[in-house]
């Protein structure tokens, strides 16, 4: 593909990396060194070059401000305004805190507890690092994160349905945000299965994401034997089938899985929800009270439900038969499997439920694992 073709896609960087790169800016403007530009060295090892819009002294230190850039990925954040105030102190440490625009947590079952401003542990670790590489021995930071139209652009977002007020979320798990199509997704996916079969596997795990991921290698899932298929189970599903899989794995977060559990092939927050629903349905047939399923539906995240019903009799036998359903969806989707094992879960890595037959599937996909061409 030449530079000229114009289905090429740019990547950008998120609202973390953003608030790092203009953290380091302002302590460098207070350090009188060069700001104009940032290098940030992102997790995985990638480094990117973010520039400055500007810095300028404020009352007890100085603060910067970088202008969002998504690439072509449609973000509501492109173009926004990222600020970061930094006051330098004697104290060892770096603390941050959410300011103007930047929305605080109030409903248990995100990465953040409720009460703290919605700073992901991605973005704050990296805001630390970029930060303590510049701070000079002996002194500490305080560091303020600020977009000054956030609240007006986090009315566009999950934010109020995720139990977030006030503001944006600062993001990031890479710190890269990286546009790709949907065809592009699948594709993706597709080739992964593709070099799975070739290599000779005969069972393989699917996520639908990072928590995923990080939840079946804890238990022992070989990384090189997990696919991630992001929203699309459908396709996924029908791939499994025509690459002769055997057995499959399913491993995910509650959210997504509840609604796989109803049988929403596409699990994606735009196109499909009944989350709640689903999980008060299992309830309802397994004994909870009129109260306990008004309580799941007025509630907000499913993994706040989960891990809350998980604590009575009733709530483990439901999510029990949310994980068996998943397994029939598969069966539906996945032509030719013979065996299909589940595990379902909240953050951070609580798990809710799983089939009998996990721990058996997991022994075998290690085993298929260490043969493989």
């Amino acid at each position: 593909m030449d530079s000229t073709d114009k289905t090429r896609k740019s990547s950008g960087f998120t609202t973390g990396s953003a608030a790092a790169a203009a953290a380091t800016a302002a302590l460098r403007f207070m350090l009188d060194k060069s700001c104009s530009l940032v290098n940030l060295y992102l997790p995985g090892g990638r480094e990117i070059i973010i520039p400055i819009t500007g810095c300028r002294k404020t009352e007890d230190g100085a603060e910067a401000w970088v202008t969002k850039d998504a690439g072509d990925d449609p973000d509501i954040t492109h173009g926004a305004v990222v600020v970061s105030e930094v006051c330098m102190s004697d104290d060892i440490g770096i603390t941050v805190l959410g300011g103007k625009g930047v929305g605080v947590v109030i409903k248990p079952g995100l990465p953040v507890q409720p009460g703290k401003a919605a700073i992901n542990p991605g973005p704050m670790a990296l805001i630390r690092k970029s930060l303590g590489m510049e701070l000079p021995q002996g002194k500490g930071a305080r560091v303020t994160i600020s977009v000054p139209n956030g609240e007006e652009l986090a009315k566009r977002t999950y934010n109020p349905r995720l139990g977030i007020v006030g503001g944006l979320s600062i993001l990031g798990t890479t710190g890269i945000v990286s546009p790709m199509s949907n065809e592009a997704i699948i594709g993706t996916i597709k080739s992964e299965f593709s070099v799975l079969s070739a290599a000779g596997a005969k069972i393989v795990c699917l996520v639908p994401g990072n928590y995923g991921r990080r939840m079946a290698m804890l238990l022992g899932v070989p990384d090189k034997m997990i696919v991630n298929i992001s929203n699309f189970a459908g396709e996924s599903f029908g791939m499994v089938g025509n690459f002769g899989f055997e057995k499959l794995i399913l491993i995910g977060q509650i959210g997504k899985f509840s609604k796989l559990s109803a049988g929403s092939l596409d699990t994606h927050s735009m196109r499909s929800d009944g989350r709640l629903e689903a999980i008060a349905a299992y309830a309802a047939l397994h004994g909870a009270s009129r109260e306990d399923v008004r309580g799941i539906l007025d509630s907000t995240m499913a993994d706040e439900v989960g891990t809350r019903i998980s604590r009575t009799e009733w709530g483990l036998a439901a999510l029990k038969e949310l994980a068996d359903r998943i397994v029939k969806t598969a069966f539906l989707g996945a032509t030719g499997i013979s065996e299909c094992a589940c595990l379902t879960f909240s953050l951070p890595d609580r798990e809710l439920a799983r089939t009998d037959n996990l721990d058996r599937l997991i022994a075998e996909i290690k085993e298929n694992a260490e043969i493989l061409r």
